[in-house]
């Protein structure tokens, strides 16, 4: 049995391996950026509300972004809205990613499942110092310049039964604001009140996806679907300028409008894949839609507290490669995240995210899946027994905890039609 001073050491361990590892392969990982030179994006920042292209941080940037089709945790809200009626236990998470250029991005998010129902609300911010000097290199102006995106989300799981796990469908609803900070005219020094605001921006968005969960080539024990395949669309809508000027207002740049598709398969119970493929699409003129991106991760269960993962995702000309660890303390969830991003520089930047989860239980889930498996194992007993109708009963039992309990009506059937054939034969039998 590991002492509690014996598990802190490992989980500290873990935790600082893959960031410290990564440091060290920062020439490696420039090397290996050079043969993608040739695939720059010359339609890359064209879009306003850049930020809802930032990961909050956390696992699903250790996973190299590659989240459409796992979506197994509150990340889900920036990768496929779908997924929060598939969630495992409701979740209450906080998120920190030191972005480049002193740039931050603050997130809180809370998801739910209600059976085959999934809400969920999340809001973040992106911020980055706003610093304006004059001629004379004086400091006039300091702020943040901000953009700040609120959340909620509703999704449903149909048909979902005990072999095929269902249809999830749900949508984001998100509003957008981009703040700008009043600056000055450069001639007296003094703030131009309003200048901010007329330069500020207002976004009105919606996201849409579906996931399809189910066993294939399945080899371990569990009762969670093995195989997801997810399909998004992220960020449908419009964005406004000029609140703060004379007029109306104006639409502004397209919205960084994708489409993703995803899949995650795991191979063993502690071991899983997943990858992905993005497309950007500019509404506003097709033929200047950004360059595809994707994404592959890969996630090793090493004990059932301590998670090691690691992805890479190509945008553009640079790769991002990632590395994280996560591990669980009770009822809590950290999360470790080192990116090497070559994404958004020349030369090599290095970031960390953290974030913190609480688990808000199952609702009972879990305790209903097993006095389900008790009433269906004590079925079979009474049916091995010979005691048909002391089966039957139990199997009813498990049918009205969870109506999806296929195998249990599957042997009620089974009762019914042998007890039909007996009979016929009993009456051919008489005919004789």
């Amino acid at each position: 049995m590991m002492t509690s001073k014996r598990k802190f050491a490992t989980i500290l361990a873990f935790s600082l391996l893959a960031p410290a590892f990564a440091l060290d392969m920062t020439d490696v990982f420039h090397t290996l950026s050079n043969p993608f030179y040739n695939m720059v994006d010359p339609n890359e920042g064209l879009t306003s509300f850049s930020s809802l292209n930032i990961p909050s941080g956390g696992r699903e940037e250790s996973l190299g972004g590659a989240f459409t089709g796992l979506c197994d945790d509150i990340c889900f809200f920036d990768y496929n809205p779908a997924a929060s009626c598939l969630l495992r236990k409701g979740e209450v998470a906080l998120f920190h990613n030191s972005w480049i250029a002193d740039s931050n991005m603050e997130t809180l998010a809370w998801a739910d499942r209600f059976n085959d129902l999934g809400l969920g609300a999340k809001i973040k911010c992106f911020y980055v110092p706003f610093t304006e000097y004059n001629y004379f290199g004086e400091r006039v102006a300091a702020n943040y310049y901000s953009e700040t995106t609120a959340c909620v989300n509703i999704s449903y799981n149909f048909f979902h039964g005990y072999y095929f796990k269902g249809l999830a469908v749900g949508t984001n609803l998100k509003t957008s604001w981009r703040s700008v900070p009043d600056y000055t005219n450069n001639e007296s020094n003094s703030i131009i009140k309003g200048s901010g605001l007329s330069q500020s921006s207002l976004g009105l968005m919606a996201d849409l996806g579906m996931m399809l969960s189910f066993n294939a080539l399945k080899n371990f024990d569990s009762r969670d679907p093995n195989l997801k395949v997810g399909l998004s669309v992220l960020n449908l809508g419009v964005a406004m300028t000029g609140f703060g000027s004379q007029g109306s207002f104006k639409i502004d740049d397209p919205l960084p409008t994708a489409a993703a598709v995803g899949i995650s398969y795991r191979l063993f119970k502690r071991l899983a894949f997943c990858a992905d493929f993005k497309q950007p699409l500019n509404l506003q003129d097709f033929s200047k839609s950004g360059k595809w991106s994707a994404g592959i991760g890969v996630d090793f269960t090493v004990t059932d507290y301590i998670e090691l993962m690691a992805g890479f995702r190509l945008k553009g000309a640079n790769p991002r490669f990632s590395l994280g660890t996560e591990f669980k303390v009770k009822k809590f969830i950290f999360d470790i995240n080192y990116t090497l991003d070559l994404t958004s520089s020349i030369n090599p930047v290095n970031h960390f995210s953290l974030s913190a989860r609480v688990g808000l239980g199952d609702h009972g889930r879990k305790l209903k899946q097993e006095r389900c498996d008790d009433l269906y194992t004590k079925g079979l007993d009474e049916y091995a027994k010979g005691n048909e109708d002391a089966a039957v009963e139990y199997w009813k039992a498990a049918l009205k905890e969870d109506k999806a309990w296929t195998p249990a009506q599957r042997w009620i059937d089974t009762v019914k039609n042998s007890r039909k054939l007996y009979e016929r034969v009993l009456d051919i039998q008489s005919l004789d």
